[in-house]
């Protein structure tokens, strides 16, 4: 049977990218007659991100081939003034020489004749090149590495939007939006919704687009969020897929420059860790260091920390209270990195101190580990309200923490939420450990996901 060829547009994000990327491997694995190619845009110099592609050139994974586009001049923009507004006028940038490809590759197989272009599968903040796809006679799928909820607040700010109600103000009353059972207070809104520098503006320009895709692909399942997605299955929304979690599992493999981390684990008891883990973005400053070392001192309980400090500190160490190191020592490691899937794998975690990113909300679901929430920046505010409110799924240390504030979280308010989720969270992981347990259902035959999946498979067959 002839085979159909996707073309994935990720935004240029780590998270985005490997989730992208894991997806595109989960359809592969699914039906043999999907090919995939990757257009892979340029921004900042990241040495994670640029490792990672390396991998997949070298890998080169069944099934997908992965296309760097030229480098564009980037924008003039300040990023640290509004990111999404910089990733909007970038992705802008990008619009030809994602056309120029997708030219190039749909005319190359209907010269060839062996396989067909089936349509673009674009990350959410690429909904613009909705318009290449259309273009080609090609119908595009917006994929979410988030979750429905996300998609309900996105798709809430156009029909909120007006002249008089533009830009949030975090005085403003709670909101009913789409997919949330309860109301949601503006305080746990996304960063972006306040920006008056462009952040808002792409956030609405952006979602305006959803509706002209053909349909939206999201990283969660059912049981996670029945409600939300119920909310999105009236009709007046193109068809939301289900997919996930979409996680990379050969995360789990080992390696060398795993050792000190794992083995130190394997002597610890089991569920009796904490493990602190805030991301690739996720660095704190000295007077945080300080009062999170005091906390988990304090608390008496073992722990993982995973340091990382904002710059011009690059030594952690100097940034602990004198003497910390020495007076943890055998219940307490810290480290400049851990293999956070490996670690939350292990036996030996009871608990997740986490800042709330999606990919790792998914990933501590997956294995049972209950959350702590402290979320920093983008949408995780938002996540963390959705895991402690809608879904008590989670411990409530901070739900509207932002990294960019001089709030510091004191010593005494983590040594008390190290003891919830160790010593006091029996009810909260019980239901963690149960979607766990869902969620590992929803990606095997006859699972949610794994309907959901196979309906887009059609869908996008079909469509052609």
């Amino acid at each position: 049977m002839k085979k159909v060829e996707l073309i994935f547009v990720p935004a240029p994000a780590m998270g985005h990218l490997a989730s992208t990327v894991e997806f595109a491997k989960r359809l592969i694995c699914r039906d043999h007659r999907i090919r995939v190619i990757i257009l892979s845009m340029k921004w900042f110099p990241s040495a994670s991100l640029n490792a990672y592609i390396d991998s997949l050139t070298a890998l080169q994974p069944d099934g997908i081939q992965l296309i760097e586009l030229p480098q564009v001049a980037l924008p003039s923009l300040d990023p640290k003034k509004s990111l999404e507004s910089f990733l909007d006028v970038f992705v802008q940038c990008y619009i030809p020489p994602v056309r120029n490809a997708v030219r190039d590759i749909v005319s190359m197989r209907c010269s060839l004749g062996e396989t067909r272009v089936a349509g673009l599968v674009l990350d959410l903040f690429c909904s613009p090149m909705i318009d290449i796809a259309t273009g080609f006679g090609l119908p595009s799928y917006l994929y979410f590495p988030t979750n429905a909820a996300t998609f309900g607040l996105m798709g809430y700010l156009p029909t909120r939007h007006t002249p008089e109600s533009s830009e949030f103000e975090c005085s403003d009353p709670e909101h009913l939006i789409p997919g949330f059972v309860n109301p949601v207070p503006t305080c746990v809104l996304p960063s972006a919704v306040f920006c008056k520098d462009g952040g808002y503006t792409t956030y609405v320009k952006v979602a305006e687009r959803f509706k002209d895709a053909k349909g939206i692909i999201i990283n969660t399942f059912e049981e996670l969020e029945p409600y939300a997605l119920n909310c999105f299955s009236n009709g007046q929304n193109p068809p939301v897929y289900p997919v996930g979690p979409v996680i990379n599992l050969n995360g789990l493999s080992y390696s060398d420059s795993d050792d000190r981390v794992m083995k130190w684990l394997d002597d610890q008891p089991q569920s009796s860790v904490v493990f602190l883990c805030f991301g690739s973005m996720g660095s704190f400053k000295a007077p945080q260091v300080k009062e999170t070392a005091l906390g988990l001192e304090q608390s008496g309980f073992r722990f993982l920390w995973s340091l990382c400090v904002q710059p011009p500190q690059n030594d952690a160490s100097k940034m602990l209270p004198e003497g910390f190191l020495e007076r943890v020592q055998g219940r307490g490691m810290t480290c400049s990195w851990a293999p956070q899937l490996k670690v939350l794998a292990h036996k030996a975690i009871g608990g997740f101190i986490s800042h709330c990113g999606w990919n790792s909300i998914l990933e501590s679901l997956w294995f049972g580990v209950p959350i702590v929430t402290w979320p920093l920046y983008a949408e995780q505010q938002f996540n963390a309200f959705k895991m402690v409110k809608e879904l008590g799924l989670a411990v409530e240390m901070r739900l509207n923490y932002r990294k960019d504030s001089d709030e510091v979280v004191m010593a005494d308010e983590i040594e008390k939420a190290v003891g919830m989720v160790i010593d006091g969270g029996s009810e909260v992981r019980k239901k963690v450990e149960d979607m766990g347990e869902m969620a590992r259902k929803s990606v095997m035959e006859g699972g949610t996901s794994f309907n959901s999946i196979g309906k887009l498979i059609e869908d996008i067959i079909g469509n052609n």
